[in-house]
């Protein structure tokens, strides 16, 4: 767990920041006010009475901070302000995005029909997308926005609800009206976060599902070339290629998540079962508390940058982010496996553009900056590995129709352990047809589900084999339990 997920503490603070922060500690002075807070998100300047104020900014603050107070209020009561974060995502982009050229649309659109046409024979999934789009990094934004409010939601409320339910009875009635104002509050500062850590991802992510789950529509395939532009320039490859190789990427995540309904509701199912193990630690905040000097700034910041409003991490938190680390890394490596097949042949430099994205993985590319962000994940380079390794043996062994029924049903799909050992889980001599697996399965569960008025067996025969066939079922589910 790199970040502390929504607000609890910055995770990328600059160090010519930290250096001006302990030089003013040096002189006595405090950080710009309590919690290091030297100004509102959007502002200009700093706090009133900072060296260099310009008095003349005054107006333009206090009207700004009128209307986001204003907007909190206005914002639905929700965990998080996303109308403050899609507008400083906005603001951070302005300087650095411009409008795209027609070529550029023009560009994308051929790319993934091209790539379509590769995928048809490497997967056993029809084409996913339905509408192909060019974005910029600002509609990357609003288009991802729907998306990030599922993810972050879970979290962020259980983060707010977490202390309120710590406190004290008779400190929470005696609060009264201070807990919905904090609760504002909270809503701004975790959707400053949000806005940042948006306008950073938007500046780096190469297409709608870079992040492991599609952020945009449903069925629509998009890719941001200025942001492939930008990445193509560190490869020795052509600007074309890459353009292919990651529209392959991303019409082959788009007929996943299609055909396999149950996906995106497992990942965004593990985000919120993380969220429910929330836990705050009242005793080491108490602790902490009574060594913190409230008439000194510097050392409240310090205490809140050492963690103290940590939420505990507890086991239910690491199984579920062990769920979702699964899942994001069977993803991933479905697809890795499944666009070799498809460009392997026809793209001189897919394996070097297998490897330059795998090491952008492993070094921390926009997956691992949003998980962290939202939930404190990390995806290990390790596991995409595995998996895709597990995709291509089982591609090897039962084919391109027997390795996609595995992603029928949740219970069919690999674990944890077997990602440890592919060979192994590929190699199991109990492993059948996926489909009458289920559809035996099905038929165990069809007598239990009569009516009390149903048909009977006509003969003393009919009765031995459908015990039989019953016994068969159950003997087949546990095996697939193994």
């Amino acid at each position: 767990m790199s970040d502390i997920p929504f607000g609890f503490g910055p995770s990328d603070r600059d160090p010519d920041d930290e250096r001006r922060r302990r030089e003013m500690e040096g002189r006595g002075e405090g950080a710009g006010g309590p919690f290091g807070f030297s100004g509102f998100p959007g502002m200009p300047g700093g706090m009133p009475g900072a060296e260099g104020f310009d008095v003349s900014q005054l107006g333009q603050m206090l009207t700004q901070l009128g209307q986001m107070l204003s907007q909190a209020q206005s914002s639905g009561g929700g965990p998080v302000n996303y109308d403050l974060a899609a507008q400083l995502a906005r603001q951070r982009l302005a300087a650095t995005t411009s409008s795209l050229t027609e070529a550029q649309r023009s560009a994308v659109a051929d790319a993934v029909k091209l790539a379509e046409l590769w995928l048809d024979p490497a997967t056993d999934f029809p084409t996913g997308a339905t509408e192909t789009k060019a974005w910029s990094a600002s509609e990357w934004v609003d288009a991802s926005l729907p998306t990030w409010k599922r993810l972050c939601d879970p979290v962020a409320q259980r983060v707010s609800t977490a202390w309120v339910e710590a406190m004290p009875e008779e400190i929470r009635a005696a609060a009264g009206p201070m807990i919905a104002m904090l609760g504002q509050m909270g809503g701004l500062a975790f959707g400053s976060q949000l806005g940042g850590g948006l306008a950073q991802l938007a500046a780096e992510v190469l297409t709608s599902t870079d992040i492991g789950v599609p952020v945009g529509p449903d069925r629509v395939a998009a890719l941001l070339p200025e942001n492939i532009e930008k990445f193509t320039k560190d490869l020795d490859r052509p600007s074309s290629e890459v353009m292919i190789f990651l529209a392959a990427r991303e019409a082959a995540h788009h007929r996943l998540f299609a055909h396999v309904p149950w996906l995106k509701e497992r990942l965004l199912g593990a985000v919120e079962q993380y969220a429910q193990g929330i836990r705050v630690d009242v005793s080491r905040i108490e602790e902490l508390a009574r060594g913190i000097d409230p008439s000194n700034p510097a050392a409240i910041e310090e205490a809140m940058r050492s963690g103290m409003f940590e939420p505990e991490t507890t086991p239910e938190q690491k199984a579920a982010l062990a769920r979702l680390e699964t899942v994001l890394a069977l993803i991933e490596g479905w697809v890795d496996a499944v666009v070799a097949d498809a460009v392997g042949e026809r793209l001189p430099g897919a394996e070097a553009l297998r490897e330059a994205l795998r090491r952008r993985r492993a070094t921390g590319g926009p997956a691992e900056q949003a998980f962290a962000t939202v939930v404190g994940l990390e995806l290990r380079p390790r596991r995409l590995r595995a998996a895709a390794e597990l995709w291509r043996l089982l591609g090897e062994q039962r084919g391109i129709a027997g390795r996609d029924a595995l992603w029928a049903h949740p219970d069919l799909v690999p674990t944890p352990d077997d990602l440890d050992d592919p060979a192994a889980f590929v190699g199991r001599a109990e492993m059948g047809d996926p489909i009458a697996e289920l559809e035996k399965l099905a038929g165990q569960k069809a007598p239990e589900e009569e009516s009390p008025g149903a048909k009977k067996p006509d003969s003393a025969t009919d009765a031995d084999s459908e015990e039989s066939s019953g016994s068969e079922g159950g003997k087949d589910k546990d095996d697939g339990d193994d």
